[in-house]
């Protein structure tokens, strides 16, 4: 069983930056698929960015693209989440999500394809 914890959400002013962390204590995060997902009050919890630690592919939705870096630590126990240019329309809880590939297709952005979850951390982007 993987547990994770998130990290590193606050508040930041419109074009600031954050850096999430989604941490698995006493767990490697090799070759899994993990994912950052966001939720709005009002909204379905939305994937934004994946990335697969096996070979090192990601992926960004349109809404981030250019503006968030997913990564994973050298020792492939955490993986960071570097949001720059923050909008705020970025603001929400964001959960980070993991599980085996399980044969799945390469981005893996539906909520209920991941098994394991963190708490969520909050974002929130205003002046």
């Amino acid at each position: 069983q993987v547990q994770l914890v998130e990290s590193g959400g606050g508040l930041a002013q419109p074009g600031g930056s954050l850096r999430l962390s989604c941490a698995a204590p006493g767990s490697t995060l090799a070759y899994y698929t993990i994912a950052w997902f966001r939720q709005a009050s009002w909204e379905e919890r939305e994937g934004v960015s994946c990335i697969s630690t096996s070979d090192g592919r990601t992926y960004y939705s349109d809404s981030v693209k250019g503006r968030f870096t997913i990564s994973i630590g050298n020792a492939k126990r955490t993986v960071y989440l570097q949001m720059n240019s923050l909008e705020p329309e970025d603001t929400g809880v964001y959960y980070c999500g993991a599980d085996t590939p399980n044969g799945r297709v390469f981005p893996v952005l539906r909520p209920d394809e991941y098994s394991h979850w963190g708490q969520g951390t909050q974002v929130t982007v205003s002046s």
